[in-house]
């Protein structure tokens, strides 16, 4: 099958991804082989090519936010020919602390398609029956791609920061998962600022019905009650900290972040403001975002690549070159 192979992580300039032949990958008990149809392209990705994240394997296969029609069902109840999707988290032990108490997201022991098991920038994938989601028939592959986890993440967001209905909330960055965030809180009649870099982008959100748009540079006009961060950037995390109001909650949306600059505790996380990291996904995010996209007709906003075009797809991502999704078509 045809794949796009990393050996050695390196800036995505260098076009580190190979796009080769390589064998098929061999099922496992338990395990589905997917014959991918579209294949998202996150930001998490770009990490993984560049060795922000410490690298599982000797070659791998990257992509995470997989749209497949099951090629060989296995062992397993799924029906050939049928659409599922498959996300960042692949496989949990289901026996450590953390997934006996409802945490599997923590779990001891996870599976990352895409970064310990081989992903979806391929003709083929492998994923585990349990980790599949069923998707709607409305909805197309590139429409799908991006909701199986820029979107399901951004939904885990708003669990962590704990918003409600009506709140103000600050979305501080503007990529795949915000512009997806963004049409939830709608949904739920929350106010929404956003604070982004990229005339686009803040054109993107203007569209999609913010309240406030500004620059990386401005705050927001009032005190919000929860503020949520899409940049890899601690200088991005205390912009969102400076905007709340007593008692909010900053939600860090980055599985990498570059560092926390020295901040003024007194002014700034005084009056019980918390701040709080985003740490993967549970199936039951999955399963109810997947639920509340579908009620609300969610679309997401992509732009399509090529297998052969992979690595400028990822050099778009770094750029914020491109609004809403980047999409792998094999």
């Amino acid at each position: 099958m045809k794949a796009a192979v990393l050996s050695s992580p390196c800036d995505v300039s260098k076009h580190p991804l190979e796009v080769c032949e390589v064998s098929p990958p061999q099922l496992k008990p338990g395990q589905v082989l997917l014959r991918v149809r579209a294949c998202g392209v996150c930001r998490t990705d770009l990490h993984i090519v560049e060795g922000e994240l410490p690298p599982l394997c000797n070659e791998l296969i990257p992509g995470h936010q997989i749209v497949g029609e099951i090629a060989d069902p296995g062992t397993t109840d799924l029906t050939a020919g049928a659409r599922v999707g498959v996300s960042w988290v692949g496989g949990v032990d289901g026996s450590c602390w953390y997934c006996q108490h409802g945490m599997e997201n923590l779990c001891d022991k996870p599976i990352f398609t895409g970064y310990s098991l081989n992903g979806g920038y391929a003709e083929y994938a492998v994923a585990r029956r349990d980790f599949t989601f069923p998707l709607e028939n409305g909805l197309d592959d590139l429409q799908a791609a991006p909701l199986l986890c820029a979107g399901i993440i951004g939904f885990r967001s708003l669990r962590v920061a704990e918003v409600e209905q009506g709140d103000r909330v600050g979305l501080f960055g503007f990529g795949a998962s915000a512009h997806l965030t963004i049409a939830v809180l709608r949904a739920w009649n929350c106010e929404v600022y956003v604070s982004t870099r990229g005339a686009s982008h803040r054109q993107l959100a203007e569209s999609l019905g913010a309240k406030w748009v500004g620059s990386e540079a401005e705050n927001p006009p009032v005190k919000l009650d929860r503020t949520i961060t899409f940049a890899p950037s601690g200088d991005v995390v205390i912009a969102a900290l400076a905007s709340l109001r007593k008692g909010g909650v900053v939600a860090i949306n980055a599985i990498h972040l570059d560092h926390i600059p020295q901040f003024d505790y007194d002014r700034l996380l005084w009056g019980e403001r918390q701040i709080r990291s985003v740490t993967n996904m549970t199936r039951s995010d999955a399963r109810d975002f997947l639920k509340i996209a579908a009620e609300i007709d969610l679309r997401p906003k992509t732009t399509v690549f090529s297998l052969d075009q992979v690595n400028e797809a990822l050099v778009a991502i770094k750029n914020d070159s491109i609004d809403g999704a980047a999409v792998i078509v094999p």
